[in-house]
């Protein structure tokens, strides 16, 4: 019925509305109600995106019930079923042991490394610990693929590559590039999951060309890498952008997010602070203490 109704509003000045509320067999006060309702739905719809963009601030590593007990501290009043509705409808995933889309392949025999982390999604320090994963984006020219590096201090993403494959080189590239960048320190430790990505000789390789060690979580456990799935799901919540046209408009768009998500974004680990306040902050206090 909503279909007829918009089709109808939309070409309503060529053909008028009774007639093509006979055709379509709608009833004409049946369009009017509808039309009436216009200002509720869209206030309701805002309604729902700013709420979308809140979850995406809290849920984290937060499942559904967390997420709603996280918004009633923030004193928002809603609902487990408005939650959900709200996450789906917006893209926004709460992080479960459901299985990945096939990005995270382990490798036949996979080189033993620990979990150094253990969870602890903290430092002391920019350029230490860092966390990194790989996603897709959909557009119509096909796949495009993001890898990130996140240093855990700050949140701030300090390195990232895109590809239209997802093998291992986008994920040493961004790795090249935070280290370029000098953002990383001599004694980081790089965590990720058990991708083939990740466990592959090329970035094992690259990994121990710039002196870091590696760290993975358990195979299947979104829970071991929270803090890199949960800036894609941010990302993809905020970037409102769910196909996009061509893979230069992914790239474009991404880009920008990044310097958004970096310079402006306050977030709620750092105190409602942007990641780059934070690391200015760290060095200004270093140089007081010198």
């Amino acid at each position: 019925m909503t279909r007829s109704y918009r089709f109808i509003f939309e070409h309503r000045g060529v053909f008028g509305v009774t007639r093509l509320c006979r055709i379509l067999g709608v009833r004409r006060p049946g369009f009017y109600e509808w039309l009436a309702g216009a200002p509720a739905r869209a206030e309701r719809a805002a309604a729902d995106a700013r709420l979308a963009a809140e979850i995406g601030e809290v849920h984290s590593a937060y499942g559904r019930p967390r997420i709603v007990v996280a918004l009633h501290r923030r004193g928002r009043r809603v609902n487990h079923k408005r939650v959900g509705r709200v996450m789906r409808e917006h893209g926004v995933g709460g992080l479960t042991h459901r299985r990945r889309r096939s990005l995270t392949r382990p490798d036949v025999v996979p080189v033993p490394v620990p979990d150094l982390f253990g969870r602890d999604f903290t430092s002391p320090a920019p350029g230490r610990r860092l966390v990194g994963d790989i996603t897709y984006l959909p557009t119509r020219e096909g796949w495009f693929h993001l890898a990130t590096v996140i240093d855990l201090h700050n949140r701030e993403v300090i390195g990232h590559a895109m590809a239209e494959h997802m093998r291992a080189e986008p994920v040493r590239d961004a790795l090249d590039l935070a280290v370029r960048r000098g953002l990383t320190s001599g004694d980081a430790i790089f965590h990720a999951d058990r991708g083939s990505q990740y466990t592959s000789g090329l970035f094992r390789s690259a990994l121990a060309g710039h002196g870091t060690r590696p760290s993975v979580g358990r195979a299947g456990s979104c829970f071991d890498n929270a803090v890199a799935e949960s800036f894609f799901a941010t990302l993809k919540t905020e970037i409102g952008t769910t196909v996009w046209d061509t893979r230069d408009d992914a790239r474009r768009d991404v880009f920008a997010y990044l310097g958004y998500h970096n310079q402006d974004r306050l977030h709620s680990t750092l105190d409602y602070r942007t990641p780059h306040e934070v690391r200015v902050g760290y060095l200004q206090d270093l140089t007081l203490v010198a």
